[in-house]
C-alpha cells in the first residue's frame, strides 16, 4: 500500500509568508483609514473619499512588490513557483488598482461638484466585480497557465445551488440592478413606494433607504419596491401640482370663489406662477358646491406646510367675503347657532363701533403730519364717531396682499393691529429699484388712491395677521358731507405731501407726469374729494 502524499514542507512555508503579507497589508490599511476619519475636517470628505478607495489594492500592491524581492528566496528558500504566484498578484492588483483609480477619480469629480454619480453605486459596484473576476481568470490563465474550465464548470454548479438556496437575496439584488437601470428614483428624490413616502436616503444591492415624514428610516427591499408602485416627485423635473378639495355654499358667487381660490394659492411665495394656479368646479351635492384648487411647486419636501398656507389664506379671504363653507348640522345645533348671528346680539354692533373708534381716534387719519399743528386732530371726535359706524373690520393672514402696485382702489386702510410691509418698485436711469416701509398700529395705508383717484403706488402685503380698518370712497363722501370744512384741509395736506414727493413719484411707471402734476395741485384734489361727496349723496 502507498503512503499517502504528502504537501512539501516548502508550500506551507510559502502559504504562511503569503497570509502574513496580507494580513500586514490588511493592518497597514486599517491604521491609515482609521488616521483619516479622526484627522480630516468636513471639507475635505471628497479627498478622503478618494484616498480611502485607492487604499486598499495600493498597500496590497505594495506588499506584494515586497514578496517580490530576492530577499525571501534567499531567507526562507522560496521556490520559484512562489515567484510565479507573486508576479501574478502583483499584475491582478495592478489591475484592480487602476481600475480603483478611475472609479475613485469620476467619483470625487461628481462629489466636488455636489452632483450625483451618473452610475448607481449598486450597478457600479456589479460592473466592478464582473470586471474584478474576468481579470483574475485572465490572470490565472495567462499568466499561471492554470486550466480556468473547471473553475468555470464548478462555479455553474456553485452558482445554482447557491441561487437557489438565496433566491430572495439574488431576487433585490436583480430588482436594484433593474431600478437603477431604468433611473426609477435616484438619492435625494421624494418618492412614494407603496404605502411609504419619504425622500430616498440610500439605495444598495439589497434595499432601498428612504427619510419618511416622521423622520424614521424605511427599510423597503428592492424587490419589494420594484414590484410596487412608485411615485418619483422629481421626474420629470422638480415641479409637482398639489391640490386642496372643498366645499362652499350655493350662496357664494361662482366667478368669485374661482377667483379667491387661484388669488389664495398665488400669494404663497411657495407656490410657483407659472404653471399658473388653476380652480374648478368638480360636482355639485347637498350640501354646496365642490371645488378643486390646483398649483405647483418644486419643494415637495414641504408638502403640508404649503397646502397649510394656501388653506389659511382661502380660510381669511372668505372670512372677508362673507363666503361660507357649509357643514351638516344636528336640528339641535341649528336651533343654538340661529341667534348668534352679528346683527342679533344686542350690543355687539356698537361695541364693535366703540373699539373701532378708539382706533381711529389714535390713527393718523385726521391728524396733522409736519408744522405747528403736527400731532393734532383735524376734526371733531364726532366726525371720527361718524367714520367708526361706517368702516369695515377686516381680518388678513400672514403673507396675503391687500393690493398691488398699479391697482385701481376705492378704499383706504387704518392698520387696528399688526404690521403691513409697502413694496414700492420704481425705476432710475434704466434700472428698477424695490424700496419697502412698514405700517404699524394706527398707521394709514393706500389713502392716496382715494384723496388722488390714482392707481396704487405700492404694494401692501401682510408681515402678521393683521386686522385692518377698511374706508371707502363713499365712507370718505359720507364724512365730507358732513363735515363741509374738511375737504379743504385734507386737500391742503395732500397736495402739499405730493408736491414734497414729485420727485419720487415721477420714478413709478404706473404714475404720468400729468398724474404727478395733478396730484400735487389743491384745486384738482379737492374737485376729487368733493365728487366723492356727489357720489356719496347719489347712492344714499
Amino acid at each position: 500500500m502507498n503512503a499517502p502524499s504528502t504537501l512539501p514542507a516548502t508550500v506551507y512555508l510559502e502559504l504562511l509568508v503569503a497570509a502574513g503579507a496580507l494580513a500586514a497589508g490588511l493592518l497597514v490599511n486599517f491604521l491609515w483609514r482609521s488616521f483619516l476619519k479622526r484627522t480630516v475636517s468636513g471639507a475635505a470628505r471628497p479627498g478622503v473619499a478618494f484616498i480611502s478607495r485607492v487604499s486598499l489594492p495600493a498597500i496590497l500592491l505594495l506588499s506584494a512588490l515586497a514578496l517580490k524581492l530576492r530577499f525571501w528566496t534567499t531567507a526562507f528558500g522560496l521556490g520559484p513557483e512562489f515567484a510565479a504566484y507573486v508576479n501574478a498578484a502583483v499584475i491582478f492588483l495592478a489591475v484592480v488598482l487602476v481600475v480603483r483609480l478611475i472609479d475613485a477619480w469620476l467619483n470625487f469629480r461628481f462629489e466636488r461638484r455636489r452632483r450625483p454619480f451618473p452610475v448607481p453605486g449598486v450597478l457600479r459596484g456589479f460592473f466592478l466585480a464582473i470586471l474584478y473576476i474576468a481579470v483574475l481568470f485572465i490572470v490565472l490563465k495567462g499568466g499561471l497557465g492554470i486550466n480556468i474550465t473547471p473553475f468555470l464548470a464548478t462555479s455553474a454548479i456553485f452558482t445554482a445551488i447557491i441561487g437557489l438556496a438565496l433566491q430572495g437575496v439574488l431576487g433585490n439584488v436583480l430588482a436594484g440592478i433593474s431600478l437603477n437601470l431604468t433611473k426609477a428614483f435616484s438619492r435625494g428624490d421624494w418618492v412614494s413606494i407603496g404605502p411609504h413616502e419619504g425622500v430616498v436616503v440610500d439605495t444598495n444591492w439589497r434595499e432601498t433607504l428612504i427619510l419618511d415624514r416622521a423622520s424614521n428610516i424605511v427599510v423597503i427591499p428592492n424587490n419589494a419596491a420594484a414590484s410596487d408602485k412608485i411615485v418619483n416627485f422629481a421626474r420629470p423635473d422638480l415641479k409637482t401640482a398639489l391640490t386642496i378639495p372643498l366645499r362652499v355654499s350655493y350662496s357664494a358667487p361662482v366667478a368669485e370663489v374661482l377667483e379667491i381660490l387661484k388669488q389664495a394659492a398665488r400669494e404663497v411665495p411657495e407656490v410657483l406662477s407659472a404653471p399658473a394656479p388653476q380652480a374648478y368646479i368638480m360636482s355639485y351635492e347637498d350640501l354646496g358646491i365642490s371645488y378643486l384648487v390646483k398649483f405647483w411647486v418644486t419643494d415637495y419636501g414641504r408638502k403640508f406646510t404649503i397646502r397649510g398656507d394656501v388653506a389659511r389664506h382661502i380660510w381669511y379671504k372668505f372670512r372677508r367675503s362673507d363666503i361660507e363653507i357649509p357643514v351638516a348640522l344636528t336640528e339641535a345645533v341649528k336651533q343654538a347657532v340661529s341667534g348668534l348671528k352679528a346683527g342679533e346680539i344686542p350690543g355687539l354692533e356698537d361695541e364693535a363701533a366703540e373699539l373701532d373708534f378708539g382706533v381711529l381716534m389714535q390713527s393718523q387719519l385726521f391728524r396733522a403730519a409736519e408744522g405747528e399743528r403736527a400731532g393734532e386732530l383735524l376734526v371733531t371726535p364726532e366726525a371720527v364717531r361718524l367714520l367708526a359706524g361706517l368702516v369695515k373690520r377686516r381680518a388678513y393672514t400672514r403673507g396675503e396682499v391687500v393690493f398691488r402696485q398699479g391697482d385701481r382702489g376705492e378704499s383706504c386702510f387704518v392698520v387696528a393691529a399688526g404690521f403691513i410691509r409697502g413694496e414700492v418698485i420704481y425705476e432710475e436711469n434704466g434700472k428698477k429699484y424695490t424700496s419697502e416701509f412698514k405700517t404699524g398700529p394706527g398707521g394709514l395705508f393706500g389713502e392716496m388712491s382715494i384723496f388722488t383717484g390714482l392707481p396704487r403706488t405700492a404694494t401692501g402685503i401682510v408681515e402678521e395677521q393683521a386686522v385692518l380698518l377698511e374706508i371707502t370712497a363713499a365712507d370718505f363722501g359720507r364724512l365730507l358731507d358732513a363735515n363741509p370744512g374738511l375737504a379743504e384741509i385734507i386737500a391742503g395736506l395732500v397736495s402739499e405731501r405730493n408736491r414734497k414727493n414729485a420727485e419720487f413719484l415721477l420714478k413709478l411707471k404706473e404714475l404720468s407726469a400729468k398724474d404727478v402734476e395733478d396730484s400735487g395741485n389743491k384745486s384738482w384734489i379737492l374737485a376729487r374729494l368733493r365728487k366723492l361727496v356727489s357720489l356719496f349723496r347719489r347712492t344714499d
